[in-house]
C-alpha cells in the first residue's frame, strides 16, 4: 500500500470518526476525575438531561445541512409546552396535549418556512423574529404565569419506557428517525445537496424550497415534542422556560460535526456532541467548578467548534482543488 493511500484512508478515518475519539478520551479523563462519574445514575442522568437539547439539535443538524438554522427553538418549545400542559389539564388528555404540542411548533415552524422560501428572509433573521414572537404568545398565554399541578401528564418526562428513563427513549427514537431521513431517503440526499450548493441543486430539478420547508416542518415535529419533555420533566408549564436552548442544540450540532456552512453533517455526530457538552457540564459541576467560569467554558468550546469548522472546511477545500489539479495533469500528460 502506497503512502498517498495510507494518508488518504487515515485522513478518510478522522474526518468520519474523530468526534467519537474526542468522546472516547473525555469520558476516559471524566472517570479518571471524578469516582462518581461512572455510577449508572450518573450516566443516566446526563442522558436524561441531554435529552431534551438533544431532540432540538436533530432538528438543528437537518436544518443547517440545508444551509438553514432555528433560532426560535426554545421560545418556540415553551408556547408548544405551555399550550400542550393547558390542553392536559383541561382535557385529561395525553394524547391530545402530544398532539397540540407538535400543532404548535409545527405552525411556528411553517411561518419559519415561509418567511425564508417565499419572502427570501435569511434563516437568521426569519428565526430570531419568531424567538420573541413565540416567547411573547407563551407569556401572554399564560398572563406571564407558571401552570402547576399537571397530574399524569409528568409521565412523558419522569416516567420509565422499556426499563428506561423515557426522555431517552424519546431521544433515541428520534435518533433513529434523524438517521433514516438523511441517509436514506431522497429527501436527506436533497438536503446534503442544497447545503452543499444551492445552485447546483435547483439546476438539478430539485425544488429547494419544497425541501427547506420539509426541513423546517420536520423540526417543528422534533422542537413539539422536546416541549412535552422538557415541561413534563419540570412539573409544570413554564412559559420562561427554555431560555438559551437553542444555542446549546447548535453548540451540539456544530461539536458534532455538522458544517455551519451546509452539506455536512450526521446524527450521530450530533449525539456524540450533546453527549460531548453533557459530560464536560457533569464534571465541571461534580468538581465543582466556579458556575461562572463553567459559562465562560461553555462560550469558549462554542468558538473552538466553529474555528474548527472553519478550518476543516478551508482544509477540505483545498484537498478538492489538489486533487482537480493532479486529475488535471494527469489527463494532459496522457493527452
Amino acid at each position: 500500500m502506497t503512502t498517498n493511500k495510507i494518508n488518504k484512508i487515515w485522513t478518510e478515518i478522522k474526518s468520519k470518526y474523530s468526534i467519537f475519539l474526542v468522546l472516547a478520551v473525555l469520558f476516559i479523563i471524566c472517570s479518571l476525575a471524578n469516582e462518581n462519574f461512572l455510577s449508572y445514575t450518573n450516566l443516566t442522568n446526563i442522558s436524561r438531561q441531554i435529552s431534551v437539547v438533544t431532540i432540538l439539535a436533530f432538528g438543528q443538524t437537518i436544518l443547517i445541512i440545508c444551509g438553514m438554522l432555528d433560532l426560535s427553538s426554545g421560545s418556540v418549545l415553551a408556547l408548544a409546552g405551555v399550550l400542550s400542559v393547558s390542553t392536559y389539564i383541561n382535557t385529561g388528555s395525553l394524547l391530545l396535549a402530544f398532539i397540540v404540542a407538535i400543532i404548535a411548533s409545527v405552525i411556528c415552524n411553517i411561518l419559519n418556512g415561509l418567511m425564508v422560501t417565499k419572502f427570501k428572509t435569511p434563516p437568521f433573521i426569519a428565526t430570531l423574529a419568531m424567538m420573541t414572537m413565540a416567547r411573547g404568545a407563551a407569556l401572554l398565554y399564560t398572563n406571564g404565569q407558571n401552570i402547576y399541578q399537571i397530574g399524569d401528564y409528568i409521565k412523558f418526562g419522569q416516567g420509565s419506557t422499556f426499563g428506561l428513563p423515557t426522555p431517552i427513549v424519546f431521544m433515541l427514537v428520534i435518533l433513529a428517525i434523524t438517521w433514516y431521513i438523511l441517509k436514506h431517503t431522497i429527501f436527506g440526499r436533497s438536503v446534503y445537496a442544497i447545503g452543499g450548493n444551492e445552485e447546483a441543486a435547483n439546476a438539478s430539478g430539485i425544488s429547494v424550497d419544497s425541501i427547506k420547508m420539509k426541513a423546517y416542518i420536520i423540526n417543528g415535529v422534533f422542537v413539539g415534542i422536546a416541549g412535552v419533555i422538557f415541561m413534563s420533566r419540570v412539573n409544570g408549564g413554564m412559559p420562561n422556560g427554555a431560555v438559551g436552548f437553542e444555542f446549546h442544540a447548535l453548540t451540539a450540532a456544530v461539536i458534532g460535526g455538522t458544517s455551519f456552512t451546509g452539506g455536512i453533517g450526521s446524527a450521530v455526530g450530533t449525539l456524540a456532541g450533546a453527549f460531548i457538552v453533557g459530560f464536560l457540564d457533569n464534571i465541571m459541576v461534580l468538581t465543582r467548578v466556579n458556575s461562572y467560569l463553567q459559562q465562560i467554558i461553555r462560550g469558549a468550546i462554542i468558538a473552538l467548534a466553529v474555528i474548527y469548522d472553519i478550518w476543516a472546511k478551508s482544509k477540505r477545500t483545498k484537498r478538492k482543488l489538489r486533487s482537480v489539479e493532479a486529475d488535471s495533469k494527469e489527463t494532459a500528460k496522457n493527452n
